[in-house]
C-alpha cells in the first residue's frame, strides 16, 4: 500500500504521467472530513469499499444504471 501525504487542491496521477489513466484530487478538507475527486473515464468503474463489496455479494447489479445523476466537481 503507498500511503503518501496530499494538501487541499492537490493530485495523485495514476499510471503514465504523459498519458495518466486518472487522477486523484482532494477536493477539500473540512475537520476530519475529505473529500476526494476522482478523474477517470467513464469506462473504468469506480466504488467505494462498502458498495464494491455489495457488488461481489450480489446485491446491487453493476450493469444497473446509477440512480441520481453524477456531476464533475468545481475546479479550483
Amino acid at each position: 500500500m503507498l500511503v503518501i501525504t496530499r494538501r487541499e487542491g492537490e493530485e495523485v496521477v495514476i499510471g503514465n504521467p504523459a498519458s495518466p489513466i486518472g487522477i486523484v484530487r482532494i477536493a477539500s478538507i473540512k475537520g476530519d472530513r475529505v473529500r476526494i475527486a476522482f478523474e477517470f473515464p467513464r469506462e473504468i468503474p469506480v466504488h467505494r469499499k462498502e458498495v464494491a463489496a455489495q457488488i461481489l455479494a450480489g446485491a446491487i447489479d453493476p450493469a444497473k444504471p446509477v440512480i441520481g445523476q453524477i456531476r464533475p466537481a468545481a475546479e479550483g
